[in-house]
């Protein structure tokens, strides 16, 4: 039996704002953009990761009601959902080129654990982690 997990949900506020956040500012791609009444069914995904997709979704009917709807923006606005982890080759230099396109960080990068991290967080307050890829150590050959 095969499994994978090739799409990620994350509730935003506004899709067309979301939408536009990862496109134009993260440079992922759309995968699938399609409407059934008042639903929308939207994702996007890395360029580089065309097995994967990231759902972005309106927290709304046909699956909540108002009331939940509401608590679940302002749990996200919060910041309170767990945060996603991006993965980047130089996480210094995706955070200056991610920084002039408009994105706003909640931590610069720092030196942890023998990478580097920073933070940020999209329109909608979900929070995200970049970390630069592990440098790979070289092959030790025996004397």
């Amino acid at each position: 039996m095969t499994q994978s997990v090739n799409v990620v949900g994350l509730y935003v506020r506004d899709q067309d704002e979301a939408l536009a956040f990862y496109v134009e500012k993260l440079g992922f791609r759309v995968h699938t953009d399609v409407r059934n009444g008042d639903y929308r069914w939207l994702t996007v995904q890395p360029a580089d990761q065309p097995s994967f997709q990231l759902g972005l979704f309106r927290p709304g009917p046909p699956m909540h009601d108002a009331a939940t709807a509401q608590a679940l923006h302002e749990i996200v606005a919060k910041g309170a959902m767990p945060p996603l982890v991006l993965q980047v080759d130089d996480c210094r230099a995706a955070y200056e080129r991610l920084s002039k396109c408009g994105v706003e960080f909640t931590q610069e990068p720092v030196d942890r654990y023998g990478q580097v991290d920073a933070g940020f967080r999209d329109p909608s307050g979900n929070g995200w982690k970049m970390i630069g890829a592990a440098a790979k150590s070289p092959a030790r050959t025996s004397p």
